[in-house]
């Protein structure tokens, strides 16, 4: 195949993933699952258009693509935001995805009659939810905001132990003398370096984010994707989780004000839709779809132990001392969607040369594609009938941060910057009012736009302006006319549209 046609088929199969995008929400049915099917479709056992069988590679595409959802994950959400729900997404994460290993694991020792280290391996191949299906469900969900966080923090932080289980399972398959306390040694170390990798990349990106000034708002997006690389390869250099650590790191970013939010937050929005197509269609491409009907049976069973068995047992124990009613857990349950993460994973035992490990591949493959199908064009009629949703009256919705430009003071003032507020680029306080939420950040020199504690906006720089949204807009429009440089004016033109969208 030439170049000229690599890239028309490369435009060609992104066209072919907007449509089947489309048409999922038409459909109401997860849109993972028609990526699936179109790479299934256009690969070898389909119409043969392109003949794929690389397991490696599908496997470095896949941690890719997984590196980019997971810090977008984390980018989209804070700290702070996790801090209520912080307990239980992490016993769901981890509590709640060994004990879904060891009961999916054991039913599949017994219903395949295998080894019970070869059943434990498939449980823990299908034990993590999936990143990428639940962030993409929880978007376009109205889903109460409590359990949608918890939903995000577990998709987030398990992924780093269904692939220490699988990992550490390959080894003592296939190593007599490897047993429990490496594979916990090997758990430790990982989660311990992961998180401290995470939080130190985290932490330095900030720091150099905010005291930068690059050149051109485009910059600010390549300067984050650089942090995600460093946050993964670092962690994985050491021989620790990248995924936790590409987690923490897209955390620590979203949870401070940084130049140019918005420009970073659309490009990696954009990044992460690109590589949950990629990866869906790579893997769909890996499966011959003849060969899914001699598990058909092994698949659904298993499909079916996860929705009934594993998952509720798990996500009710997990969060047995938490104060979510029987109906949250109820959809904190049935939301734990299967997706890529398990199909990568299951590459690790094939690449690894595990004995029946196509077959393990294609049985995971079918109960994920099943279980997503069910569970994915169910979840939201079900949180619906359960009243687990803003629209049922669970929670008023979480507003953008430009949605909340709404102020109800009337007192105004303008003033030269007064350097004992700081820096108007990341102001504490203004006037000694202490600033609430930094909503826009100027990229060529100091400057903010800021909500303060007692409900008035400040735009901050060489002059403050302080107000309610109304008079701060008028504000910049009296500045707009006597703006001298392109760059003034452009940075102007931000405030004004974001003011007049947060009180329209």
């Amino acid at each position: 195949m030439s170049d000229a046609e690599l890239i028309l088929v490369a435009g060609a199969l992104m066209v072919a993933g907007l449509v089947a995008s489309m048409a999922a929400d038409r459909l109401r049915l997860p849109g993972l699952v028609l990526f699936l099917g179109l790479g299934m479709a256009i690969g070898s056992d389909g119409a043969g258009w392109i003949n794929f069988t690389d397991y490696e590679l599908a496997r470095t595409i896949g941690i890719v693509a997984l590196v980019l959802i997971l810090f977008e994950g984390g980018l989209t959400t804070s700290f702070r935001e996790l801090r209520p729900v912080a307990t239980s997404a992490l016993s769901l994460a981890f509590v709640g995805t060994l004990l879904t290993a060891v009961i999916a694991g054991a039913v599949a020792t017994w219903l395949f009659d295998l080894s019970l280290l070869e059943g434990l391996l498939i449980g823990s191949i299908v034990s993590a939810t999936d990143g990428a299906a639940v962030f993409a469900l929880l978007r376009n969900s109205n889903l109460d905001r409590r359990v949608g966080l918890t939903l995000e923090g577990e998709s987030g932080f398990n992924d780093p132990l269904s692939v220490l289980l699988v990992i550490g399972l390959i080894d003592w398959i296939q190593k007599p003398d490897f047993a429990a306390p490496q594979m916990l040694v090997l758990l430790l170390r990982e989660l311990g370096i992961g998180l401290a990798v995470g939080l130190a990349v985290g932490w330095l990106a900030v720091q150099a984010l905010r005291r930068a000034r690059l050149r051109s708002e485009a910059a600010y997006p390549i300067a984050t994707l650089s942090v995600a690389a460093l946050a993964y390869g670092g962690a994985a250099a050491l021989d620790g989780s990248g995924f936790l650590s590409v987690y923490l790191a897209g955390l620590a970013l979203g949870s401070a004000p940084l130049p140019a939010e918005r420009a970073v937050s659309i490009f990696h929005q954009g990044l992460a839709g690109l590589a949950q197509v990629t990866m869906f269609l790579v893997l769909g491409l890996l499966v011959f779809p003849s060969q899914l009907w001699g598990v058909a049976f092994e698949g659904t069973v298993l499909a079916l132990v996860l929705m009934f068995l594993a998952r509720p047992v798990a996500a009710f124990a997990a969060t047995a001392a938490s104060d979510f009613d029987v109906r949250e857990r109820i959809v904190l349950a049935w939301a734990g969607l299967r997706g890529a993460v398990p199909v990568v994973l299951a590459t690790f035992p094939v690449i690894a040369a595990v004995s029946e490990s196509l077959d393990f591949f294609n049985i995971v493959f079918f109960a994920v594609l099943l279980s997503t199908l069910l569970q994915g064009a169910t979840f939201e009629p079900l949180a619906n009938w359960l009243g687990v949703t803003v629209a049922s009256g669970a929670e008023p919705p979480r507003p953008s941060a430009l949605g909340r430009l709404r102020s109800i003071a009337r007192i105004s003032t303008s003033r030269p910057w007064d350097p004992a507020d700081g820096n108007p680029g990341h102001p504490r306080h203004v006037s000694g009012v202490g600033v609430a939420e930094q909503l826009l950040t100027r990229i060529d020199e100091a400057g903010a736009l800021v909500r303060l504690e007692d409900g008035r906006y400040a735009l901050c720089g060489r002059t403050a302006s302080v107000g309610s949204s109304r008079t701060v807009q008028a504000a910049a429009r009296r500045r707009l006319a006597g703006a001298e440089s392109d760059a003034e004016r452009a940075w102007l033109r931000e405030i004004i549209g974001a003011l007049a969208q947060g009180s329209g």
